[in-house]
């Protein structure tokens, strides 16, 4: 059962579709899931797609990524994945050394046995869900969950039909349920971009994904951008955002979903 607020319009924007947004929250095993929905206003259902937040959490960048996917035609559905542990929200921008550690803290309280668990509560409200269409399911994720979206997409390859990663960590680990082994089991097709500067993922990770979806032939696209560090789609770390890259991903993983969701 899903409890839900009553959802409400998006303020428009200059060349950005109006979008219906929600918050509400999402049954799982372990809880209740506050998650945020965006769909493009009118009436009809839409693809869904499925945001995994990275380790600072939920904030208004990630729902503002959100109302961005709507914008182009699909139900976007972005979950807190910390809300075994309350209602937590950090303040990037202001974080000292101790807010870091607890945000730290938090991610690892996390895994990919509980996120897959929480994914399969994320699955059964989207075929559920009015607005959105039957069909395959598109998600993306970013940093700490990188990983989980190539999980999601090994261990539900008949719901995930497209999965997006932007400088995920743990994809590849010496751990027995590292995603990359899932490989064989992907039916869907995986877009994975890299920072050419990242000290969060080791430099045999991309030979070695490469090597594993090659060998399943998983239908995938592994980019690295040059001039770019850990971070580089997120506008509001100056220093770290690069315009040019970051919008190249969204045009490659807005035609990854044209063609695999539409």
């Amino acid at each position: 059962m899903h409890r839900r607020d009553a959802g409400c319009a998006a303020p428009a924007r200059t060349g950005v579709k109006p979008v219906i947004e929600a918050t509400f929250e999402i049954e799982t095993e372990d809880g209740r899931m506050e998650s945020f929905g965006v769909r493009p206003e009118g009436s009809g259902a839409f693809p869904a797609v499925i945001l995994y937040m990275d380790a600072p959490g939920i904030r208004e960048e990630l729902r503002d990524f959100c109302r961005r996917i709507a914008a182009r035609g699909y139900y976007a559905l972005l979950p807190d994945l910390y809300y075994r542990l309350g209602r937590i929200r950090f303040d990037r921008a202001s974080m000292r050394a101790a807010g870091r550690e607890k945000m730290f803290e938090a991610m690892r309280s996390l895994d990919n046995a509980l996120v897959m668990r929480d994914t399969a509560a994320m699955l059964e409200f989207l075929r559920g869900e009015p607005a959105v269409r039957p069909g395959g399911v598109g998600c993306i994720g970013y940093c700490m969950s990188g990983q989980y979206v190539v999980s999601a997409a090994g261990t539900y390859p008949d719901a995930f039909a497209a999965a997006a990663s932007l400088y995920g960590v743990g994809i590849v680990t010496k751990r027995a349920d590292s995603p990359h082994l899932l490989a064989d089991r992907i039916r869907g097709e995986l877009y994975l971009g890299f920072a050419e500067v990242d000290e969060h993922v080791p430099e045999h990770v991309i030979p070695e994904l490469e090597s594993a979806l090659a060998k399943y032939d998983v239908p995938h696209r592994i980019e690295v951008f040059p001039d770019t560090r850990h971070g580089f789609c997120f506008p509001e770390r100056p220093g770290i955002y690069v315009e040019p890259a970051a919008e190249q991903v969204w045009n490659r993983v807005f035609d990854l979903y044209a063609r695999r969701l539409s």
